[in-house]
């Protein structure tokens, strides 16, 4: 039985849930954290603190509570299980129980953050449309949002950060942050952007309401699109490109953003606009590509960005599979990478999918990887010393053409 404290002291929670505690013996009554302020009504409880506390990530947790909720319900027939806030709202642990066949849940509606949060906003989230997005996740479900939004469990500054480093433009407004509401020291503050992170004193019970956010990334993406579609409605030469037409153009961007990067200086910033602009034009041939596919009703830009995150989660076990591992080394990560696009791939053998298209230099270094991975011995010396010969020679013939041409 899922209970909810409520957002703030004893005077918020439910008589439902005082009657549902009572209903249970104290070793039967856990909690998922104790840190909130009516945990007293709890009386005698056990707690989940501990799980927080020996878990190498977030992610980690939740289930662990579940798996140890499931055994407790299996002993005593009945626990109950004491949230913070509402059941109903940014409780993971509780979607995972839904889901669990072993248990029967039951949830008792409660209070939660967002009711005093409307309130102190004079805020009428329906007639305004707000959109509630977790702090843990701001890049991801706020990109194309443009507000209002109120921002959940922003329980550190480094969450905080991370919001503001989400957002390209600061907003055109003040934020309000929203600490410990209900409670004797409550805190709605008026703040700058510039000063979220370097003023806040964040925990646990604050949160973020942003009335009005300069265009994200998502809405740039989404009219980059528009332009793209565009181009290939009403422009001669865009209307007409295929895949292959476009081909030595990815090939031709790919190179100038290379020489981008090494002509860009980290330390000085000398450089960055022309990276920034030569990343530009790669992504301009992938939005493209994705366009044409999606006229042929291939595959569109949203299955590609799909695809690509699909296969990096794939291929990155170590840091979100179940059993994730932040000591990896780079070594293991390339070989562990290598053998599961094998794996996806079908190869039987480690040079097997190496496209014949490679540059001569990038099909050394491709080859060269994959031999070190496999360890087999590949010596190119020769092979190496003759390319840089026949290299410097087309690149002295190319500066006698510029050369001339200048003059």
């Amino acid at each position: 039985m899922v209970v909810g404290l409520g957002p703030a002291d004893a005077g918020l929670v439910t008589a439902a849930t005082l009657d549902a505690v009572a209903a249970h013996p104290p070793e039967a009554r856990w909690a998922r954290t104790d840190r909130h302020p009516s945990i007293a009504v709890l009386g005698d409880h056990g707690s989940f603190d501990d799980v927080y506390e020996s878990a190498d990530r977030i992610g980690d947790v939740y289930p662990t509570i579940v798996e140890r909720l499931v055994v407790l319900a299996g002993q005593f027939g009945s626990v109950l299980y004491a949230v913070p806030g509402s059941p109903l709202v940014a409780e993971r642990t509780v979607e995972l129980l839904r889901l669990d066949p072993r248990v029967e849940l039951v949830v008792l509606p409660a209070l939660s953050f967002l009711d005093l949060a409307w309130d102190r906003l004079g805020v009428d989230p329906l007639a305004v449309s707000v959109r509630v997005v977790d702090g843990h996740r701001f890049a991801a479900e706020a990109a194309g949002e443009r507000g209002p939004l109120l921002v959940a469990q922003c329980d550190s500054v480094d969450v905080l950060s991370e919001v503001k480093l989400a957002v390209e433009d600061e907003p055109p407004s003040e934020v309000v942050v929203l600490a410990r509401l209900g409670l004797p020291d409550e805190r709605v503050d008026r703040v700058a952007w510039d000063d979220l992170d370097r003023i806040v004193d964040a925990d646990h019970l604050t949160s973020l309401w942003i009335p009005e956010l300069s265009a994200p990334v998502g809405a740039e993406i989404a009219e980059l699109v528009e332009v793209v579609r565009a181009l290939r409605e009403r422009c001669p030469w865009d209307s007409t490109q295929t895949h292959a037409s476009l081909a030595p153009y990815a090939v031709e961007e790919a190179y100038e953003v290379v020489d981008a990067i090494e002509r860009f200086d980290p330390e000085s910033g000398a450089g960055v606009d022309d990276l920034e602009e030569e990343l530009g034009d790669l992504l301009f041939q992938v939005l493209l590509h994705a366009t044409i596919a999606a006229e042929e009703g291939w595959f569109g830009l949203a299955d590609v960005a799909r695809v690509v995150r699909e296969k990096l989660v794939r291929r990155h076990p170590h840091v979100f599979g179940p059993d994730a591992d932040a000591t990896i080394d780079v070594a293991a990560v390339e070989a562990a990478w290598d053998r599961l696009k094998a794996e996806e791939k079908g190869r039987s053998g480690p040079f097997e999918g190496i496209p014949a298209s490679f540059p001569p230099r990038l099909a050394v270094a491709k080859v060269l990887r994959r031999a070190r991975t496999a360890g087999v011995e590949v010596d190119f010396a020769g092979a190496l010393a003759a390319l840089d010969a026949a290299e410097e020679a087309v690149r002295a013939e190319v500066r006698r053409v510029v050369g001339g041409d200048a003059g």
